[in-house]
């Protein structure tokens, strides 16, 4: 075995252990391995072509599956290709929103959020911040069908049956609901801007 071979069995030895120990409930090593994991997770989401904050976005995310998922590891199996098939699917999320975030015309929820990115200037910073705010704040006061489906269609961006599964509604309700929560998000947006939140 080379070198490399040597340090990926080392490395599968090592995540496999502190999830086995995190699983028992060992903080300390649950911490050591999202350390461990997050420059794995990097590289998966360097390798498909993601860069800088997408990257980073991309371990987040990553990070997160593994928490809500990690019950259900089974120490039998490797640790390493469980943790690269969840990263390359938070991968491949961040490659199919990166290319949802061009803003079009029949998408004014689209453009409120991102209509400046490609407009650089300054405190544009601060205004991203302010928008994303208005957005998350308009998203979180829809009644909570609306919300349930913009949540799961449009921002972690799960399929009808997924979003239908996991709210334990219909895909045609979660559809209304979409429809519904777009429509009250453009004039809640709207009225911000009229009310000289730019």
């Amino acid at each position: 075995m080379d070198r490399r071979g040597e340090s990926a069995n080392a490395l599968e030895q090592m995540l496999s252990a502190a999830m086995a120990a995190a699983q028992a409930g060992d903080r300390g090593a649950y911490r050591g391995l999202l350390r461990a994991c997050m420059p794995v997770i990097a590289a998966t989401a360097r390798g498909k072509g993601l860069t800088g904050e997408a990257v980073e976005d991309v371990v987040q995310e990553t990070l997160l599956t593994i928490h809500r998922a990690r019950a259900s590891y089974d120490p039998a199996r490797p640790f390493l290709p469980w943790l690269r098939a969840i990263a390359q699917r938070r991968t491949i999320d961040a490659l199919r929103l990166r290319k949802r975030r061009a803003p079009e015309a029949h998408d004014p929820v689209a453009y409120e959020a991102y209509a400046d990115e490609t407009l650089p200037a300054a405190g544009q910073g601060i205004e991203a911040r302010e928008r994303d705010a208005r957005l998350a704040r308009a998203i979180a006061a829809l009644p909570e069908g609306q919300r349930q489906a913009v949540e799961q269609l449009s921002l972690r961006e799960h399929s009808l049956k997924e979003a239908a599964a996991i709210t334990g509604r219909s895909t045609g309700a979660i559809k209304v609901n979409l429809h519904r929560a777009l429509k009250a998000l453009r004039t809640a947006l709207a009225k911000d801007r009229s009310d000289g939140h730019v």
